[in-house]
């Protein structure tokens, strides 16, 4: 049991514990799913979903915090305009786990941490936009050819 324990110290020291916080919190915003493992994901998720509820309301404290926190103000212009607006709507549980398996030299539990509303591309998209482009092209040229030998009459 860990009593009286706030957080996972992760057998670091505490200024690497805090980079390594910062640097993948703003990671898992900038890419909003990142593969880590299940220690290091539960502290960061504490971490972003605190972020996340300060972010949805948008005053300049709240984001002088979540600056204090996070160094890149892309990321923290983001945060405001972007991901916050996506999770207004629910009350917490801004992030999920899922569990891909051992890492093969320690065995240490890995898992993808990522946004509750991310999206995974498929490719279904890009190949219909080519699909398309190449049904406008075939069009065109028939189109093209119609002009040509009506001309040619």
């Amino acid at each position: 049991m860990k009593h009286r324990m706030g957080f996972n110290p992760l057998g670091m020291m505490s200024a690497h514990r805090k980079a390594m916080r910062r640097n993948m919190v703003t990671s898992l915003f900038r890419m909003e799913r990142i593969r880590t493992t299940k220690a290091k994901a539960l502290e960061i998720r504490r971490a972003a979903e605190k972020m996340i509820t300060r972010a949805k309301n948008d005053t300049v404290h709240n984001r002088r915090i979540v600056s204090s926190r996070l160094f890149d103000e892309a990321i923290v212009a983001k945060l405001f305009t972007t991901i916050a607006p996506r999770m207004k709507e629910r009350n917490g549980g801004y992030t999920r786990i899922i569990k891909l398996g051992e890492r093969k030299g320690d065995a240490a539990e890995i898992v993808i941490l990522e946004l509750v509303d991310y999206k995974l591309d498929t490719g279904e998209k890009k190949k219909s936009k080519k699909d398309g482009a190449k049904s406008e092209d075939k069009s065109s040229d028939k189109s093209k050819e119609k002009s040509r030998t009506a001309k040619g009459k």
